[in-house]
């Protein structure tokens, strides 16, 4: 027992170390767009974007659905970019293939590795005062749905205690397919307004 704790401590450890590394990394890439001036001139921005073609969007894609299957950076930074590099229309749509595609993956690797996978991306803190909701299954699935169509606890961890209760595949998928879009509009529309109005980008 006590080893399996000790390893889950520093899987632990090194998730965290991963997750400050691409903040970092992820960071000070936005810091470079900005003084080049990517991040104040649509224009520019999109040009670049139209000129990858088809790979723009294939490797946001892969980035954001990584990021949600595996929550090491906050979902704001990666839903953000989208916004940026898409524009309003499309980064909605970009953003929500690629949640609704990572939260699918966080539900499967769930349901793969069971209850210890928790404490491998989430503190034991924070873990209890969300699993408490997982005693009822039935009580669980409206909980989940509700929380996921007005987004006031972790997605990230609630997806992956849905994995750990007998909630099946296609319940799960349903309810991220029509819960995610009202959330995902308001947080977009509310992103865009600040950079727009605070910031002058977009």
């Amino acid at each position: 027992m006590l080893k399996s704790e000790e390893k889950l401590k520093r899987i632990r450890m090194v998730v965290r170390g991963i997750g400050w590394i691409m903040l970092i990394l992820t960071t000070l890439l936005v810091v470079h767009l900005f003084f080049q001036g990517y991040l104040t001139d649509a224009q520019k921005l999109k040009s670049v974007v139209h000129k990858a073609g088809i790979w723009g969007p294939l490797l946001f894609l892969a980035v954001q659905i990584v990021q949600v299957a595996i929550p090491i950076l906050p979902g704001g930074v990666t839903t953000l970019a989208g916004v940026l590099i898409f524009g309003n229309f499309w980064g909605f749509v970009w953003n929500y293939i690629g949640i609704c595609a990572g939260s699918v993956l966080g539900f499967h690797i769930a349901k793969t590795f069971g209850r210890p996978i928790l404490h491998a991306f989430f503190s034991p803190k924070t873990i209890a005062s969300y699993e408490k909701h997982t005693n009822s299954d039935s009580k669980f699935t409206k909980y989940f749905a509700w929380a996921i169509f007005l987004p006031v606890a972790p997605d990230d961890l609630l997806c992956y205690l849905a994995g750990t209760t007998s909630m099946s595949y296609k319940t799960f998928t349903w309810i991220i397919l029509l819960g995610k879009p009202a959330s995902l509009l308001i947080y977009s529309l509310g992103l865009t307004t600040v950079l727009k109005h605070f910031f002058g980008i977009v």
